[in-house]
C-alpha cells in the first residue's frame, strides 16, 4: 500500500458537554496540526498516489470552513461535542467528498483510502480512517 500525507493547521474554539470533559465544558481554544494521509495500492499513471499540491489545497480548502471559528455556533454541529476525533471524521468525510467531486483530479479516483489525524499536542492525537 502507497501513501502521501499533507499537513496544514487549524484554531477553532469551542466547548463540552458531560462530566468527563472537567474544565473543558467551558469554552476554550484549540489548535491542531492536521495530517491527511492518502492511500492507494497501486500508483497511478503518473506514479504517484495524488498529486500533492491538490491534495494540500484541498486540506486548506477543507479546514479552512473550521479555521477561527467558535464551533458551538457552527449548525453542523449543533447537539455534537466536537471532540478531536470528531472533528478527524468530519475532515476525513469532507476530504472525502472532495476526492469524489474530482478536486483532487482525476488520478485522485484510485484512491482507496484516508486517514486524518489531529495532533492536538506533541502527545496526544486521535486519527480517523475511512475508505474511498
Amino acid at each position: 500500500m502507497f501513501s502521501v500525507t499533507v499537513r496544514d493547521h487549524i484554531m477553532v474554539a469551542h466547548s463540552f458537554r458531560g462530566e468527563v470533559f472537567g474544565p473543558a465544558q467551558r469554552l476554550h481554544g484549540a489548535t491542531f496540526v492536521v495530517d491527511a494521509t492518502y492511500r492507494r495500492p497501486e500508483l497511478d499513471d503518473d506514479g504517484i498516489v495524488v498529486d500533492i499540491g491538490l491534495a494540500t489545497e484541498q486540506l486548506k480548502a477543507v479546514l479552512g470552513e473550521l479555521n477561527y471559528r467558535n464551533l458551538d455556533d457552527e449548525s453542523a454541529f449543533t447537539g455534537v461535542n466536537t471532540t478531536t476525533e470528531v472533528l478527524a471524521r468530519t475532515v476525513a468525510d469532507r476530504l472525502a467528498d472532495a476526492v469524489a467531486a474530482g478536486r483532487l483530479g482525476e488520478g485522485a479516483r484510485g484512491l482507496t483510502g484516508i486517514t486524518v489525524t489531529l495532533h492536538e499536542s506533541h502527545i496526544a492525537w486521535a486519527s480517523y480512517e475511512r475508505s474511498l
